[in-house]
């Protein structure tokens, strides 16, 4: 008999779309029920998907079973990315015929194996992509809940082979004000840096975003190669990843340097500290109304169990 058994993270089957509209197997299908299955999505970006890992395979393991995903076309125009504009709608227009094929990623450092990888070859020496589906919160109070594609951050920490000194990793992403607008102003102090404890980039949730919705990710979004740490607030998840460093000291991270009282290195999503200027008990749904769409903040946006061990001694009214 083969018994599989889940990861106690996944969202029960009780909660998911349902497969005969969400399987990603059946990608055509589905986004032809979004309305999605236009000459655009399904023609240039499906060319793009074949150099890319695409289609995603599932991964057992990580079923695709979740709360309702938000609909693509919100998850897609409802997005910070100050690189192209500081309005959520921005970057979706600013972002338009940006470059991002061929790319190159970096990984540098406290490592054995340095080196710069195409993003596809990079891919293939992970192992391909998988589909994964998870909460995602804002700390601007905002939810959604993301179908993505892509690869466990803990298998590229692995193929550079860290060195015992390397405690962190340093992300960074691309520097290009001449085709990005919203690089010509000081909004930000380019380019944009995060980072992570060694151990927080090794746990099982830790991922990297090649896609959405089985298609590549779109340049709004973060094209080509985007971090995703659902446990912690969305600004946390760099996009456009260029270099990967593996370092000793806690790297300043982007928006600590800008706004160190409100927001902290770590960013893990906590409804009982409050950001300095609204509250984080709760949240608003994107895809529902203003009103009926809000809902609790889960701590650690639901993935206590996942992440809780990982902070073990420190106070996280303080460390946040």
């Amino acid at each position: 008999m083969n018994i599989r058994i889940p990861k106690d993270w996944a969202l029960p089957e009780s909660a998911v779309t349902a497969e005969s509209v969400y399987r990603l197997r059946n990608r055509r299908d589905f986004l032809r029920s979004l309305g999605l299955a236009s000459a655009g999505l399904l023609g240039a970006q499906a060319l793009r998907g074949a150099t890319g890992g695409f289609p995603a395979k599932e991964n057992e393991l990580y079923p695709a079973s979740a709360l309702k995903p938000t609909p693509y076309d919100f998850i897609t125009s409802y997005n910070n990315f100050y690189e192209f504009g500081t309005d959520k709608s921005a970057p979706k227009d600013n972002a338009k015929g940006w470059k991002t094929e061929p790319w190159t990623v970096e990984l540098a450092g406290l490592i054995r194996k340095p080196g710069k990888f195409d993003v596809n070859d990079l891919i293939a020496k992970v192992g391909g992509i998988e589909e994964r589906v998870y909460r995602h919160r804002c700390v601007e109070a905002w939810s959604m809940v993301i179908p993505w594609d892509g690869f466990s951050l803990a298998k590229l920490v692995t193929l550079a082979d860290p060195l015992p000194e390397a405690k962190y990793l340093k992300l960074s992403s691309f520097n290009d004000p001449k085709n990005v607008v919203g690089q010509r102003t000081a909004v930000l102090d380019w380019p944009y840096v995060e980072g992570l404890r060694l151990d927080e980039a090794m746990n099982e949730l830790a991922f990297i975003a090649t896609g959405i919705y089985g298609q590549p990710i779109p340049n709004q979004n973060g094209a080509p190669l985007r971090l995703v740490t659902p446990w912690k607030y969305g600004f946390k998840g760099i996009k456009s990843i260029v270099k990967i460093e593996f370092v000793a000291q806690q790297p300043r991270n982007t928006w600590y340097v800008m706004a160190p009282r409100e927001y902290g290195f770590y960013a893990n999503v906590n409804p009982n500290v409050d950001h300095p200027r609204w509250s984080q008990a709760s949240e608003r749904v994107i895809g529902g109304s203003f009103f009926a769409g809000k809902q609790a903040t889960l701590m650690f946006n639901g993935y206590e169990k996942q992440v809780a061990g990982l902070y073990t001694g420190l106070d996280l009214g303080r460390n946040y």
